[in-house]
């Protein structure tokens, strides 16, 4: 069976998902209005259609929107001025939002069905294959897992929860991103002092990430009214290489959440509340 699928708008995501899409026999529409340069020659060498706005979206069996996360909403407003998209057409929501940003996507497009939808993983290409993954009606989510079937796009079904899909994405973003720059930061600083070799020596003694290890969550609280004071000493050290310091600052603040927490014997669910429950302390007065 072959669908049409409107890709809002391709990026390197979202051209190498358009050539997956293509590769399998599906038409994939794009819309030329106001993109660069770089965004056409990507979507020429894709294979895609171009086409009018208006049109792509009247067109289009599938509305598969890939931007900006800061696009999402005003995409998805562009999609309901129209009204014009076809019966049955499913709109995709696949940019790295929140889930109430989804939901607030979904009231928009109404009663257009939406998928909520995330990618971890690299774009496909050169053999990386991420994932999709999707929530939402299931009738719907099982279409566009059926639409990536056989592509190095691999579908995954959490549940028909619009929001699942989002919240993945952010939770698993929150650290692997952040991760990346306490890496730059950590490394810059270990640099500056002339210890940047013996600090990758100690990094690479490990094997796993530290997000496996939920176990070590109560550890950490139980802890943190040790390691907080550490942290301030370390944006000190940030702060003297010329780095910014705020998140060793915004960690400090974050352990000190377990303040009243100190050398107690927490399990995982109490460890959590305990960092849940104070969320006043931070607010600005």
């Amino acid at each position: 069976m072959t669908d049409t699928v409107g890709l809002l708008h391709p990026g390197s995501m979202g051209s190498a998902f358009g050539a997956q899409l293509r590769a399998r026999g599906h038409i994939v529409l794009w819309c030329p209005d106001g993109r660069s340069e770089a965004t056409r020659r990507r979507a020429e060498q894709a294979g895609l259609e171009a086409e009018a706005l208006p049109e792509l979206v009247s067109r289009s069996d599938v509305l598969l929107s890939l931007c900006p996360p800061a696009a999402a909403e005003e995409t998805a407003s562009q999609v309901a001025d129209l009204g014009a998209a076809s019966a049955g057409t499913i709109y995709v929501e696949a940019n790295a939002v929140s889930p109430s940003r989804v939901q607030g996507v979904a009231d928009r497009l109404a009663p257009m069905p939406v998928i909520d939808a995330a990618v971890v993983g690299s774009p496909p290409v050169g053999g990386k294959s991420p994932t999709l993954y999707l929530s939402g009606p299931s009738k719907q989510a099982d279409r566009i897992a059926e639409l990536f079937a056989s592509t190095d796009v691999r579908p995954h079904i959490l549940d028909d929860s619009i929001g699942k899909a989002s919240a993945l994405k952010l939770a698993y973003s929150s650290y692997q991103k952040v991760s990346r720059v306490l890496a730059a930061v950590a490394y810059g600083a270990a640099d500056t002092y002339g210890v940047a070799d013996e600090l990758m020596v100690i990094a690479a003694k490990r094997t796993r990430s530290y997000l496996v290890e939920t176990d070590y969550i109560p550890k950490t609280a139980a802890r943190a009214w040790r390691w907080g004071p550490e942290l301030e000493d370390a944006a000190a050290l940030l702060a003297d290489a010329g780095f910014p310091d705020s998140l060793m600052h915004a960690a400090a603040a974050t352990l000190a959440r377990w303040d009243d927490n100190r050398d107690q014997r927490l399990d995982i669910a109490g460890a959590l509340e305990a960092l849940r429950g104070q969320g006043d302390l931070d607010q600005p007065s």
